[in-house]
């Protein structure tokens, strides 16, 4: 298999259908070179789409409408009905409405995602608050797919071209992040990062650095002792299968270009993380979830209730969670066929106590 050429089945989630979701589809999905990459599936309905199809009438969008996951048009962009009835679409409004309707479109993407009819899937921005009920009780994307695809561990993982930014806690109140560092979570992490660095992003050898959760590192003990007592330790016993360096302290490492010397950083806690990264990443951030034997990205920001409606959404982040999804897909692909010619020659040669047995191939 060739990696330039395998072209993946990618899926859109639409979001709140008040946010700016549908219109970062529709700019990303405009261009139709677009096409010669991947082929898109849209999870929402003919009639949003072309609600907000109408207030960009400067980008001419065509689709075709999808109702069988066998016969999806390839030269085209696919938008699949998750629901029939009129909707009232009111951009930048925060109400029940757009939380219903981005849950359908969310679980009836990642159902097509776990059946295998998609090869990854690109997440719109949803609010937490509207879509949190008894169908989804989760504080965001990452626990959901965590959940719903049985992982024992995921990463939430912030990818750029510049730099790639893992967090041991995501979002949790500052007041409860320390007791969330453990041990065992931070080699998890360190375990999901090394590998998917591997698998997703082709590096061979990963050099990773983590973060201190203290000022300073905790200056040996005098600001905090989990550098001492947690970090450290769990660094130690990673070092046995994988590069990793630190306890670093946070406020310099970013503002020296550190970052710039390792494949990925594990930051212990959400602001600890994004802050510098959204700083550094320039607008073209992708989080994407790590851990997973699916794949999912999204862009790093949110609903943008502000300017939803207004065409003034900026979608190069959203382009970029694209664009991220079908290198990774790919990676995985080659990743695969390289493994599996790997067992086929070492299935010509058994090698017992050190003597050459020739087996037939089977």
């Amino acid at each position: 298999m060739s990696n330039e050429l395998y072209k993946p089945i990618i899926g859109f989630t639409c979001g709140d259908l008040n946010g700016i979701g549908i219109e970062l589809i529709i700019r990303s999905l405009h261009d139709s070179r677009i096409l010669e990459i991947c082929t898109p599936i849209v999870f929402a309905s003919n009639k949003s789409i072309n609600f907000y199809r109408k207030s960009l009438a400067d980008i001419n969008f065509s689709y075709s409408s999808c109702k069988d996951f066998q016969r999806i048009n390839t030269k085209q962009v696919n938008v699949f009905n998750c629901w029939e009835e009129e909707v009232q679409i009111t951009p930048g409004e925060l109400n029940s409405i757009g939380g219903k309707y981005a849950l359908i479109s969310l679980n009836k993407a990642t159902q097509t995602l776990k059946e295998g009819n998609i090869d990854a899937l690109v997440t719109a921005p949803i609010h937490k608050k509207n879509i949190y009920g008894d169908n989804f009780k989760y504080n965001g994307h990452t626990p959901y797919f965590k959940d719903v695809f049985e992982a024992k561990d995921v990463v939430m993982l912030m990818v750029a071209a510049n730099m790639k930014v893992g967090l041991v806690t995501e979002h949790v109140a500052i007041a409860d992040v320390a007791k969330h560092i453990t041990k065992d979570s931070i080699v998890s992490k360190l375990k999901i990062i090394n590998k998917t660095l591997q698998t997703d992003f082709g590096i061979d050898k990963p050099r990773i650095a983590v973060l201190g959760l203290n000022p300073h590192t905790g200056d040996e003990g005098l600001i905090g002792t989990e550098e001492e007592t947690i970090i450290k330790p769990a660094i130690k016993e990673a070092k046995q299968e994988m590069i990793v360096f630190g306890p670093y302290s946070a406020d310099a490492f970013f503002t020296r270009g550190q970052h710039e010397k390792f494949d990925a950083v594990l930051a212990m806690y959400h602001d600890q993380g994004l802050i510098p990264f959204k700083s550094l990443a320039l607008g073209e951030g992708v989080n994407y979830t790590a851990g997973l034997n699916v794949i999912r990205t999204s862009p790093d920001h949110g609903t943008a209730f502000d300017i939803a409606g207004k065409a003034k959404a900026n979608y190069a982040s959203f382009l970029e969670a694209i664009y991220t999804a079908i290198d990774i897909a790919r990676y995985r692909a080659t990743y695969k066929e390289l493994r599996k010619n790997q067992l086929n020659k070492m299935s010509a040669k058994l090698i017992v106590n050190g003597v050459d047995e020739k087996i037939e191939e089977q």
